[in-house]
């Protein structure tokens, strides 16, 4: 229902991934993209013509101090997210961070902290968890039987060694970019990982560019992930007892699809980035329950940082409880 209370957002930088989400916040009930901030004041200006923003600010920190903005969306690279984010929550901001929200667990529950003692919402921006399509997934899967096995990849290919993605300093990592995904795919269909263990191949600049991991979980449910630069594929796979499912294209659902036991579902299309608004925005005015809050954000970044550590020693690791 249109006509309740407009949450005013303030996008931090000009990051491609920004046309996604502006894109869902046309289409989003009770949202509006007021502002948004570039280090660079004429691009700032440029950005916000181009995509109808009322006001551009010169620095991050001038749209911090935007009083008529009610959050911020940050999708600045990697390196930057928890930074920014306590800035954000200093200021009395609530905040959606595009994910990964850090490598690192303790900066996630330090965020989680400082937001609570405020009374802000913060939420990781994994945009695949609001589509239907992945609610439908947990609606069927009891069908398979008890579930065994999981398999899951995100791979695109990349090469240009200049990319945010390929920078070990703004922590880059195919494993961060897309293996996050799987990790986060892993993690709703079986819980908490018991025990992790990853292998990384290494490129040019030092990151990741392939990042294979195995997580074992309670009830013998094993998971397989592989993200990569190095070639191109995606899916979704959930084995039990009593058969398979599969999703083609789980993560941007551009054509939502469940291949369930030699039979098609076919999901409605929807737009993750107008879902993942709205979401947000009703927590924020107390509508609704956030749909991606401090546990799951703290158990991704527990995974991600057990299956790093893995690579590095060459052993599995009990992700930290």
């Amino acid at each position: 229902m249109r006509g309740r209370r407009q949450i005013k957002w303030g996008i931090l930088s000009t990051a491609r991934i920004n046309g996604a989400v502006l894109k869902g916040a046309r289409e989003a009930d009770g949202v509006e993209v007021a502002a948004v901030a570039s280090r660079d004041p004429a691009r700032a200006r440029a950005y916000a013509d181009q995509h109808g923003i009322e006001r551009a600010h010169g620095s991050y920190e001038a749209l911090l101090q935007d009083g008529d903005i009610d959050a911020v969306y940050i999708s600045l690279p990697n390196s930057l997210h928890h930074e920014w984010t306590l800035r954000a929550l200093e200021v009395g901001k609530h905040v959606l961070c595009e994910k990964p929200y850090s490598r690192r667990a303790a900066d996630v529950e330090q965020a989680y902290a400082v937001a609570d003692r405020a009374g802000l919402v913060v939420s990781e921006a994994f945009m695949w968890r609001h589509h239907p399509q992945t609610q439908r997934v947990l609606e069927v899967l009891p069908e398979i039987g008890e579930l065994e096995t999981i398999r899951a990849t995100f791979a695109f290919g990349l090469d240009d060694l200049a990319n945010v993605r390929m920078l070990p300093e703004l922590d880059g990592g195919a494993l961060m970019d897309v293996g996050c995904y799987c990790v986060s795919a892993a993690r709703l269909l079986a819980g908490e990982p018991d025990r992790v263990y990853g292998e990384q191949v290494l490129g040019a600049t030092g990151v990741d560019v392939r990042f294979t991991g195995t997580l074992r979980f309670p009830n013998n449910v094993v998971a397989e992930f592989t993200s990569s630069f190095t070639f191109a594929h995606q899916g979704l796979e959930a084995i039990g007892t009593r058969g398979a499912l599969r999703v083609p294209d789980p993560w941007h659902a551009n054509e939502p699809l469940i291949e369930l036991n030699g039979r098609q579902i076919r999901v409605d299309l929807a737009n993750s980035y107008r879902l993942e608004l709205e979401n947000v925005s009703a927590a924020i005015r107390g509508d609704a329950p956030l749909l991606l809050g401090r546990d799951d954000a703290v158990g991704q970044a527990q995974t991600i940082e057990a299956l790093y550590t893995s690579a590095e020693r060459g052993a599995p690791v009990t992700p930290r409880a």
